[in-house]
């Protein structure tokens, strides 16, 4: 098992998945998950990332083998980018490749934005726009409901959104118990806080190569409402892929991992360390 403590005091556990030839000096990709998820979801992703590039898969914290958080652990963006930070300088890694999906899109946007001198190119899987406006009135509501019932339920109810209509059902199921399993505390001020994160400010600002990735009918967010967010990036690219699902970066892994190494292949720079 491998661990970085960081501060505030956390154990953030992380995996690095490394199947280049051995005399080589490969680029790194940093995975950024998404909410009540943990390294395992880039499980579709490794077979195709790994033989081309070293590729890191944090837990952020609160997530998966990571130290869960207190319900009133001051969450920030700043904090989970300090905590990448703190990994990838422990690996010895100055500059990288951050792809990220769901919610970790919006920390890999703000990631690109305030750290650019680490970032080399940015993909964006299925992400929430730059601010949500109805998050913040949920937020009472999902937060009874994890008191009262954990998990479980929410995670079940939004399956056929995330997953898309063609995924199949033991998928689902497995999807589920999957996220069901994120600490409650960590998840409710997961949700009042980076759920809510309004990063509106960072889009303008990334200057990295990005693309940015999404279905033709994502029930987070249209393509025409992805569209007008990616177009504020300079030198950004955006592909539609088909299907209803917003995780797209599962229910599509394959494409999306294979786009996203062309991508890096013909708008990435080569500066390894």
């Amino acid at each position: 098992m491998s661990i970085f403590n960081t501060s505030p005091k956390a154990c953030i556990h992380y995996e690095v998945d490394d199947f280049t030839d051995p005399w080589g000096q490969p680029e790194t990709v940093l995975l950024i998950h998404g909410n009540a998820e943990s390294h395992l979801a880039w499980y579709g992703w490794i077979p195709h990332l790994a033989r081309c590039f070293r590729v890191v898969r944090p837990d952020t914290r609160g997530h998966g083998e990571s130290t869960p958080m207190p319900r009133d652990f001051p969450w920030t963006l700043d904090i989970i980018i300090d905590d990448f930070i703190g990994v990838m300088d422990m690996l010895g890694i100055n500059r990288f490749h951050v792809v990220g999906a769901k919610l970790g899109g919006t920390i890999a946007r703000a990631f690109a934005a305030r750290r650019a001198d680490r970032v080399l190119t940015l993909t964006v899987i299925g992400a929430p726009p730059p601010f949500r406006k109805d998050a913040a009135a949920r937020v009472p509501a999902w937060t009874e409901e994890f008191e009262r019932e954990g998990l479980n339920n929410w995670a079940q109810r939004g399956q056929k959104a995330r997953l898309g209509s063609n995924f199949p059902a033991e998928g689902a199921e497995w999807w589920t118990s999957f996220m069901a399993r994120m600490p409650v505390s960590s998840q409710i001020g997961w949700i009042s806080t980076i759920a809510c994160a309004d990063i509106r400010a960072d889009i303008p600002r990334i200057k990295c190569p990005t693309l940015v990735i999404t279905t033709e009918q994502s029930g987070l967010s249209s393509v025409e409402e992805t569209r007008a967010w990616q177009e504020q990036i300079e030198n950004s690219r955006l592909l539609v892929l088909p299907g209803d699902s917003y995780h797209v970066a599962v229910t599509g892994a394959e494409r999306c991992a294979k786009a996203t190494l062309e991508f890096i292949e013909q708008r990435g720079t080569h500066d390894i360390r």
